[in-house]
């Protein structure tokens, strides 16, 4: 991890402290993807099934898993585990619950009522990775908010594995939040079937949920697509910004930095402290536990750009993350609430010792579908919100036009827009309010 003095850098030198890796969006990558599209879209079902034989090595005769394929799964789960999916849904639940967005009705003047109604997305594709690891977790962050929406067709497709089967634990969780259909599809192909629809796999409004380079450049070319579906949030690697005071814990700032940078290689964490001292430690901790890990030899590559960053005070150090926007921020620093009004842009904020960020990928109830690349500026994380339309309503009675139809006519006017003002001249008129 490099380290640097932030004081001593000119802007553009800050810049390029806080660049991201270079997203993945060369020619080839869009060309192969808007290929698969295009073949999904012309060739459907045969098309799917070729592309799953490619990637996956399986070419299932039925996409959709089966009713007897949940109970096995199910029953080949450890009753641990099922136990821990559930607690974890049910504060999941409770959160998104709480937060859901409410109707509106306000009277802004005599007779004129001016609401706000919700709708639920009619039918939504929620996509569940299992490329270097399943994410049962992703399932939950999906589906529960997608339920409690009340969306009429709720689709998930999440790849086979190696076994030919999918994930035990991410069929279980979708089982448990009430996802409608569950299909045996990865990839950029699963993105086109639910945006696009085959014989097997429904058309979707919207699509949801992370994935590798193909995943997203699949999204966002439907997304692009008047003909296709819309899609949650523009996303790319994962990454986590800790800002840690003299009083932080060394060894867990460096697990809180290899919790992220084990995602991939194209992963990106950042320390930023006002202690010289927090700074070499830390880095000592971290290779240190990296040569623990599993996946070290992923958490290494992200590390080679990622950063350690020196600041004059705690202050600075929330001003450097407000201009990175990280898609998780951890601030292990003394009262940490006591800096939570100044966070400007993060897509989650962990606050103190205690808050590791592997709590809120999991089960405290938050959601770990966040803006990434420095989209936390203007997005949010998935929510109930994500999976409604916010539809306003309103209605005026005769004498709420009388009151505020000479507004409009007047703006109406103003702008040029003849045919506006008619609008309500005409019912003025109708009222006697205006000469014919």
């Amino acid at each position: 991890m490099k380290r640097v003095d932030w004081n001593t850098l000119d802007p553009v030198g800050r810049d390029t402290v806080l660049a991201r890796p270079e997203p993945s969006r060369s020619a080839s990558l869009q060309g192969g993807v808007a290929t698969i599209i295009a073949e999904v879209r012309r060739r459907g079902d045969d098309a799917l099934r070729e592309l799953t034989e490619r990637f996956d090595g399986h070419a299932p005769d039925l996409f959709e898993v089966s009713e007897g394929e949940f109970v096995e799964a199910e029953g080949r789960l450890d009753a641990t585990l099922k136990s821990a999916i559930a607690e974890a849904a049910g504060r999941i639940e409770a959160f998104h619950r709480a937060g859901a967005p409410t109707a509106v009705s306000v009277e802004t003047g005599p007779g004129v009522c001016v609401e706000r109604v919700l709708r639920p997305i009619r039918r939504v594709g929620l996509y569940v990775p299992a490329g270097g690891a399943p994410l049962p977790s992703t399932a939950l962050m999906l589906g529960i908010p997608a339920r409690l929406a009340g969306c009429a067709q709720v689709v998930l497709c999440t790849p086979l594995q190696a076994n030919g089967r999918c994930d035990d634990a991410v069929l279980y969780a979708a089982r448990l939040t009430g996802v409608h259909r569950v299909f045996k599809l990865g990839g950029a192909q699963a993105i086109a079937a639910m945006a696009y629809g085959t014989a097997s796999i429904p058309r979707c409004d919207k699509l949801f949920g992370p994935g590798n380079s193909w995943v997203t450049e699949a999204k966002l070319q439907v997304a692009a697509d008047p003909g296709g579906a819309a899609m949650d949030m523009p996303a790319g690697p994962s990454e986590v910004l800790v800002v840690a005071d003299r009083d932080a814990d060394p060894v867990f700032v460096a697990a809180d930095l290899l919790s992220q940078a084990e995602h991939g290689v194209d992963s990106q964490v950042i320390l930023v402290s006002d202690t010289p001292w927090m700074l070499d430690t830390v880095a000592r901790e971290v290779d240190r536990q990296a040569s623990l890990l599993p996946r070290s030899e992923i958490a290494r590559a992200s590390l080679a750009h990622s950063r350690l960053i020196l600041v004059r005070d705690i202050g600075q150090a929330i001003k450097v993350s407000n201009r990175y926007a990280p898609e998780h921020l951890i601030l292990q620093v003394e009262d940490a609430r006591r800096w939570l009004p100044l966070v400007e842009s993060a897509g989650s904020v962990f606050l103190g010792r205690w808050t590791p960020e592997s709590i809120g990928d999991y089960c405290s109830g938050s959601n770990h579908v966040l803006p990434t690349y420095g989209h936390a500026r203007s997005y949010s994380g998935l929510s109930v919100a994500s999976f409604v339309k916010q539809v306003t309503v309103q209605e005026l009675t005769a004498e709420g036009l009388r009151a505020i139809g000479p507004c409009a006519v007047t703006l109406a006017a103003a702008e040029r827009l003849d045919a506006h003002g008619l609008a309500v001249t005409l019912r003025l008129q109708a009222l006697g309010e205006v000469a014919a």
